[in-house]
């Protein structure tokens, strides 16, 4: 069995205890292997925050289960275990105001089995990050970067960053990929980090969550996500409306389109046996994945009637 460095299940967080309780969490249930890099993705209040929230110890879960690094932080004493243990950057990046470089010496007297000067180095040179400028002065590009090259440095065993690449221009971006990828991986640390930024995490993750409405629409590998996902055109008569393999269908003037969600080849198979015509079959990017779901996740709408933050 593959060992877990995050795990929750049915967890839901609810705001507001009269009238019409938000639920910002809806049973959520998902899993993020040791040693992976795991993309937790959404729009602007999909509830990513609020999950990373209950994940450090920030917020308490209305119901559920959180594990991290087999610790749950809902308990005091093994909260402070599990934060020995994990880098954590907030999405509001808004720092006490001293400089980058106090900021590094004040890390390093909490972290001193694991910090590394060389990492801080580094990621200080390659992010072109400025040392001796009181915080409060950076640009939200550099408070990003000082936030990122500190949690970094730690060499901790978990690094969990909400929206890490608020405010980088292109050059940094880079930068910042390559440094989680070839200095954060490469001992088997793991990096869960959200964003709704789908190209820039789709360059470095291998495991991917998508997130909507509080719910998780789908996890997985990439790459099998990637194979499982297709839009077939077909022609023909008496062709399905709906079936397990079928995320969406469009029935257009001349034809049918669907958006597959698992086994396409079978699939694509039943309809030629079936007296269909396959006349176009084309795999989706991950943006499309996550349109088409996020589509499907609003069509079939939301009993409660409630709005959802995150």
């Amino acid at each position: 069995m593959t060992a877990t460095a995050i795990r929750t299940q049915s967890l839901v967080k609810t705001f507001g205890r009269f009238g019409s309780p938000t639920r910002a969490v809806d049973g959520l249930s998902l899993t993020v292997p040791d040693g992976s890099i795991y993309g937790l993705l959404g729009r602007n209040s999909a509830g990513k925050t609020t999950t990373i929230r209950m994940l450090m110890g920030l917020a308490r879960p209305t119901s559920g289960l959180v594990e991290v690094l087999g610790l749950n932080p809902g308990y005091e004493r093994e909260r402070v275990a599990m934060l020995r243990q994990v880098g954590y950057v907030p999405e509001d990046k808004a720092l006490v105001g001293m400089t980058t470089r106090q900021l590094f010496e004040l890390n390093r007297a909490f972290y001193p089995d694991t910090w590394s000067d060389e990492l801080a180095r580094r990621a200080v040179d390659r992010l072109e990050l400025p040392l001796d400028t009181s915080f409060t002065k950076l640009s939200m590009g550099n408070k990003t970067k000082a936030a990122l090259a500190v949690a970094i440095a730690q060499r901790s065993r978990l690094l969990i960053l909400d929206e890490p690449t608020t405010g980088l221009d292109p050059v940094a971006l880079d930068a910042l990929l390559r440094l989680l990828v070839e200095d954060c991986t490469s001992d088997g640390r793991t990096i869960f980090l959200s964003s709704h930024q789908l190209n820039e995490i789709e360059q470095i993750a291998d495991h991917i969550g998508i997130m909507d409405r509080g719910r998780l629409l789908l996890e997985g590998p990439l790459d099998d996500i990637r194979a499982g996902f297709r839009r077939v055109t077909v022609t023909g008569s008496a062709l399905p409306k709906s079936a397990p393999a079928i995320l969406n269908v469009r029935c257009e003037k001349h034809a049918t389109q669907y958006v597959l969600q698992r086994d396409p080849e079978a699939f694509e198979a039943e309809l030629n046996r079936n007296g269909g015509t396959v006349i176009d079959s084309t795999p989706l990017s991950l943006h499309d994945i996550f349109l088409e779901l996020c589509r499907k996740d609003e069509g079939q709408g939301d009993s409660s009637g409630r709005e959802v933050s995150e």
